[in-house]
């Protein structure tokens, strides 16, 4: 398929922003094991972590491959104070600690369910963690609208309009003349009123209002992913990467991944798992993609669908309540 002019490398020999953000692959552990270390590059290795992500919920994506790294044959991790409170049950004296990142600090240790033995006061293990990775029925609820409202915060402007079947969404840049910014709520005051910021409109995204609720929402995940991935570039390289220059092939790869993962650990019915399946079958190899892009976009995107987004460090906005 034909690259968009927009996409191509420049002609004259400059590095485009996604090379240049390759370079600096050491600083990614991730995307080096990917690269220098080959893991995940065959295109069976790599279905196997994504479906292993898809059904390991109990933590985020990052997290869930940092474990598959680790021990792929993990069931249930969580750390030995989780254990011990809520399952009366001790890590075993000789255990493997796995290691993953601590929200709001550094790392944290946990351990797999096989590396635990029940104490005294033991009950029986519960469903969550004897069959956590059983296949479950889900639907787009309130991740849809939620999303929708949090994605604001990066000005994006998501708008559901009529179109053809074969037209389910897009995104792009806002250019041109300066447009109406976008009202991004931020939390409640003492009279439990509203507090919104103002936010530029960087980018539009369209929905086709005919498909149903868990279509959009996955129509809507694959469109984010495109922009959290850097294929778009970034309004501030703090929030997220610049990665213009990737090819086609690249940069849909990653947006069906980042699809693939969110909507599956939903229980949503999406395409992209079609696409990864089809591709597994025809290529042997996973193209040069940024597994550290695809997770973090994928547990973005999750976060925005379940709470409310703290407002991103910006220059220059406005604060009102209404």
């Amino acid at each position: 398929m034909e690259e968009p002019a927009g996409c191509q490398v420049p002609v004259d020999g400059a590095r485009t922003p996604a090379q240049i953000w390759d370079e600096d692959i050491t600083r990614r552990a991730l995307d080096e094991l990917f690269s220098h270390a080959r893991k995940y590059r065959t295109s069976a290795s790599y279905g196997q972590l994504m479906k292993f992500v898809t059904r390991f919920r109990s933590y985020a994506p990052y997290n869930a491959m940092l474990v598959h790294i680790q021990l792929p044959g993990a069931a249930y991790v969580a750390p030995p104070e989780r254990w011990l409170r809520k399952y009366g049950r001790f890590v075993k004296a000789d255990a493997r600690p796995l290691i993953i990142l601590r929200p709001m600090g550094p790392v944290m240790f946990v351990f797999d369910v096989s590396d635990t033995e029940p104490g005294p006061d033991a009950k029986p293990l519960p469903p969550e963690v004897t069959h956590p990775f059983e296949v479950r029925e889900g639907y787009a609820g309130y991740q849809l609208e939620r999303t929708m409202e949090n994605a604001k915060r990066d000005g994006v402007s998501i708008l559901e309009r009529k179109a053809g079947s074969q037209a389910a969404g897009s995104i792009c840049a806002v250019l041109g003349q300066p447009r109406q910014p976008l009202e991004f709520e931020i939390g409640r005051d003492n009279y439990d009123e509203p507090i919104f910021v103002q936010v530029p409109l960087r980018y539009t995204l369209l929905l086709n209002e005919t498909m149903s609720r868990e279509a959009r929402y996955a129509t809507m995940v694959h469109e984010l992913a495109h922009l959290y991935c850097g294929h778009l570039g970034t309004p501030d390289i703090r929030w997220w990467p610049d990665r213009r220059g990737l090819t086609l092939t690249q940069r849909e790869f990653e947006a069906e991944s980042v699809t693939y993962l969110v909507c599956s650990r939903l229980g949503i019915d999406n395409p992209s798992a079609e696409y990864l399946a089809d591709y597994v079958k025809r290529c042997p190899d996973v193209p040069p993609i940024s597994l550290e892009c695809v997770m973090k976009a994928a547990g973005l995107i999750e976060q925005m669908g379940s709470k409310r987004q703290k407002q991103r460090p910006e220059r220059g906005s406005t604060q009102r309540e209404r």
